[in-house]
């Protein structure tokens, strides 16, 4: 009877649907292999996107923490300028003689060595 109504299954075009439960039993034992693929996944991700990022913010707030009075920085915008003084979360930078601007503390991107604005003026 079984055998009779597979044949019928597989003239009308139903048998992936009779071999689908096959497969799917077989596959039920395969869940420990998702979750070690599930796993490797997290474990390249870390190392390739989280770890590298978190490494570079913690960078920035060292550079922040060691800023201070006459350093000679980079904003993010590309501006060079020298900090002339801390005032909470912005530091007053002058980019030209007479000229002082509020800028963000978080927008600075680089620390310059002692004398780089005198060289490029």
């Amino acid at each position: 009877m079984k055998i009779r109504i597979l044949a019928l299954l597989s003239l009308v075009g139903f048998m992936p649907l009779v071999h689908a439960d096959d497969v799917a039993a077989a596959a039920h034992g395969g869940g420990m292999s998702s979750l070690i693929m599930f796993g490797g996944l997290f474990v390249m991700m870390y190392f390739l996107m989280i770890r590298p990022q978190s490494k570079r913010a913690k960078e920035h707030r060292n550079l922040l923490a060691t800023l201070g009075k006459d350093d000679e920085v980079v904003t993010q915008g590309g501006m060079v300028g020298k900090i002339v003084r801390d005032s909470g979360s912005f530091f007053i930078v002058t980019f030209a003689e007479g000229i002082e601007v509020p800028v963000q503390k978080q927008s600075i991107t680089q620390l310059l060595p002692k004398g780089t604005l005198k060289s490029i003026c």
